[in-house]
């Protein structure tokens, strides 16, 4: 069992020792596996806990929102994710004024020191800390000379030749290049949310087309796409309209899937829906004609179809297939 913390008052008296990794964990892509991995081994082999710092909300959201990019993951699902890994604790700190002030030195002593019991941290190349991120690994090495710890430096991960990093994972996301996306993550890129709000559906969705509420992280381009939606637990092909609908009336934003494989669901506005997106199929457009719509609508049902069958003929994930 993973044990979050959510502030340094609650990490209990004598924790530790620990080998830790701080950083964002966006996404918590191939690359922070594959770092997170070592961190459990070393810790295991020690004796020691396995902790990952990170940060709620995301620095650059805190110091710089209007430049800052939308999420892969927002921090209940990194949250997850960062538990499938097996790690002993999270520690989530609150990303303010008074931690963006706090110097390199100060983050080592208050937090990895004097909290975590930190013997061993794991970090990669480019990793920066403390205020206005004055300082790097090189600091960090010299700052464990000095407190006791050790610094393991791990390189990026490749991924079809690709560098991983969270980075990269958003611009192909932004650019609906689902299968680079997937390539990095391990996994098709997924929103989590639940259905919007006044739509007329009550505790039963009797109709194929699902319309996830508002959501706050980062979706794909405009665009249609093969998706996969998962309904309180139960997983049906879908295909998936992201964008404004342009064709008649008003232009509004939507995320509508409309089932391939319905069949009658149990759903409440409360419901969790869990959509992946496995492959963009075209831009969005506007028709001149209903016609017309309804036409390239019936051929984006038939490639989704035949991409849901393929990977039903292989027999295993399309994430890893496709």
């Amino acid at each position: 069992m993973t044990h979050v913390f959510h502030s340094l008052a609650e990490i209990p008296q004598g924790f530790g020792p620990s080998v830790a990794i701080m950083g964002n964990f966006d996404g918590v892509h191939l690359g922070h596996q594959q770092v997170l991995g070592k961190v459990i081994a070393e810790a295991r082999t020690s004796g020691w806990k396995s902790v990952a710092i990170t940060f709620d909300p995301h620095p650059d959201q805190f110091l710089r929102p209007e430049k800052a990019d939308g999420l892969l993951t927002l921090i209940p699902e990194r949250l997850r994710l960062l538990a499938a890994t097996g790690i002993d604790a999270v520690l989530v700190l609150r990303f303010d004024d008074a931690l963006a002030c706090l110097t390199a030195r100060e983050c080592v002593q208050s937090i990895l020191v004097e909290k975590l019991a930190v013997r061993s941290m794991h970090e990669g190349a480019n990793f920066r800390f403390g205020h206005r991120a004055q300082a790097g690994i090189r600091e960090l090495a010299e700052f464990g000379r000095e407190f006791g710890f050790t610094l393991t430096i791990h390189e990026p991960v490749h991924a079809h030749g690709l560098a991983v990093s969270s980075t990269a994972i958003r611009q192909y996301v932004s650019a609906g290049a689902m299968r680079q996306a997937r390539w990095m993550l391990g996994r098709p890129f997924a929103v989590r949310s639940t259905q919007a709000r006044g739509r007329g559906i009550g505790t039963r969705l009797l109709v194929p087309t699902v319309n996830l509420a508002a959501y706050a992280g980062l979706l794909p381009a405009f665009g249609v796409y093969v998706t996969r939606l998962t309904i309180a637990g139960r997983c049906f092909e879908a295909i998936t309209n992201v964008g404004n609908r342009p064709t008649f009336g008003e232009p509004s934003f939507a995320v509508e899937s409309h089932l391939l494989n319905y069949e009658p669901v149990e759903l409440t506005e409360e419901t969790p829906l869990d959509l992946e997106f496995l492959l963009r199929l075209r831009p969005e457009m506007t028709w001149p004609t209903p016609e017309a719509l309804k036409g390239q609508i019936m051929q984006d049902i038939a490639r989704a179809q035949r991409f849901h069958r393929r990977a039903g003929i292989r027999g295993s994930h399309p994430s890893r297939n496709a």
